[in-house]
């Protein structure tokens, strides 16, 4: 199978899995937003950010650094297993000696016992790191589907169970905790790698070299990208803080599908080709056109179609959180592009300009905040769409020089799909605005009138992208035949 054709088939499996995880995923969230109010994802929200960075301190950037290494042995994948197993315990001594702070700076008493109990998952996140990595090494995505849809449903059952009967937060909690132990057996059972009592100080000191950029990058993004709930939960209620983590949640859902399938399978496929930058390019330029081309339609209508979907689905006390939800859609148009740039500088292995470019679009994020928070949540989110528009510009800047592939043949590429999925979405939300129709008879007509629209367009603009998704479609089936 050729290195196409092994992209194409791991794009599809772990788009799957992404799909069979967030499709639970939105299933198992709408069900526990009935039985959960607000302030429970407040709390949830406001122990986000130090979750996140005791993750990225576990990993250390070993994860991509196995990934990206061209011939990795026995005696490299032991030595990160045991690494990351100590930095684990690192991550999560250091949860539990500072969740009395992350309490008192929040006033909120019960996230002492709350942050040492979910800093478990961390513990077991880190017996995960080697294993997905050799999977990810393989482009063996099937394999991680069967790992990933049962941990997602037993977590999401077990969540729902426990919200309906009364634990409120636990059951969130719950959720993360199960999630991680099952996924982690199911790795496990399949056999695919056994540590030895190996530990090379030269493999250690090799993929710290540059796994420790990436983990600098990695902590300043997931620092950066929590801030806003930082800021949130801080300055504001723990309900509002619920009503912005529960609207990047669904927005996550939808965004973090596509956008982790394309990244998460070819920066192993395209590590291979690091050193041919024509293949490099046409690699990238149907990846961005066929990403973008997919998501600018879906990320567009949802905004256009949020409340429809808030009032069929969940309780009143969250249609505060609509505009939330409409204005992240628009800044996650960009994040596609933004992957796919710095993807290219982590396959080159300028992990040093990886961590130069994470350095400038954080001075961004601050300038920006530092303006825009006296309008409240609406200004912060009005001002993460201005920073997510002025970061593709040093990210596309290197992708010009690397392999030739600049910004204006970027937008020359995706533009076309922008555009018509803002207009379409525009004329929804119009239609939505005007329309005494019941919310589900809205939901279902406006978004299949949407996008039918969108792929009639296409096809009568004879838009390059579409002819690429359908290329791949139909490489698939004939493979398949």
């Amino acid at each position: 199978m050729s290195l196409a054709q092994k992209t194409t088939t791991g794009i599809l499996w772990n788009f799957a899995e992404q799909l069979s995880k967030r499709g639970i995923g939105i299933v198992v969230t709408l069900l526990l937003a009935r039985f959960l109010a607000p302030d429970d994802y407040g709390l949830v929200a406001m122990m986000a950010v130090f979750l996140a960075i005791a993750d990225s301190i576990m990993d250390l950037g070993f994860n991509q650094a196995l990934i990206r290494k061209k011939e990795a042995t026995d005696s490299d994948f032991s030595t990160a297993f045991y690494t990351n197993l100590a930095l684990g315990g690192l991550s999560y001594l250091l949860l539990f000696i500072s969740a009395p702070f992350i309490a008192m700076f929040y006033e909120e008493p019960r996230l002492v016992i709350l942050v040492r109990v979910v800093g478990i998952v961390i513990l077991i996140n880190s017996f995960q790191i080697v294993q997905s990595a050799i999977l990810s090494r393989n482009l063996n995505f099937k394999a991680q589907l069967k790992a990933a849809v049962p941990a997602t449903f037993i977590s999401g059952l077990f969540a729902v169970i426990m919200a309906y009967i009364g634990f409120g937060v636990w059951s969130l909690v719950a959720q993360m905790i199960i999630s991680s132990l099952v996924l982690t057996v199911f790795l496990w059972s399949m056999n695919i790698w056994r540590p030895t009592f190996v530990f090379s100080k030269e493999a250690l000191a090799e993929m710290f070299g540059f796994g420790s950029k990436i983990f600098l990058s990695g902590l300043l993004d997931t620092i950066f990208r929590n801030i806003y709930l930082v800021v949130i939960a801080k300055i504001f209620t723990a309900t509002i803080a619920g009503h912005y983590f529960f609207a990047s949640k669904i927005r996550d859902l939808i965004l973090n599908q596509l956008v982790n399938s394309i990244q998460t399978v070819t920066y192993p496929a395209l590590a291979t080709l690091q050193e041919d930058d024509i293949r490099l390019k046409a690699g990238y330029r149907k990846i961005i056109q066929v990403t973008t081309f997919c998501l600018f339609p879906i990320m567009a209508i949802v905004a256009a179609l949020a409340e429809p979907f808030f009032t069929v689905f969940l309780n009143d006390q969250w249609l505060p959180a609509v505009p939330y939800l409409q204005l992240m859609c628009i800044s996650g148009l960009m994040q596609p592009l933004h992957s796919i740039n710095l993807n290219i500088l982590k396959v080159k292995g300028r992990s040093d300009l990886f961590l130069y470019l994470e350095i400038v679009k954080k001075v961004f994020i601050v300038v920006v905040l530092s303006i825009s928070i006296q309008f409240g949540v609406i200004g912060i989110l009005v001002g993460n769409i201005i920073t997510s528009i002025l970061s593709y510009l040093p990210n596309s800047y290197y992708s010009g020089q690397l392999i030739n592939y600049p910004a204006r043949e970027q937008i020359r590429d995706f533009s076309p799909g922008l555009l018509l999925s803002g207009f379409i979405a525009l004329m929804v939300y119009f239609a939505v605005s005007i329309s005494t129709m019941h919310a589900l008879i809205e939901l279902l007509f406006f978004g299949i009138i949407a996008f039918s629209m969108y792929l009639i367009a296409s096809y009568a603009f004879k838009l390059e992208a579409l002819k690429f998704a359908r290329q791949l479609v139909k490489d698939k089936l004939r493979r398949n035949a």
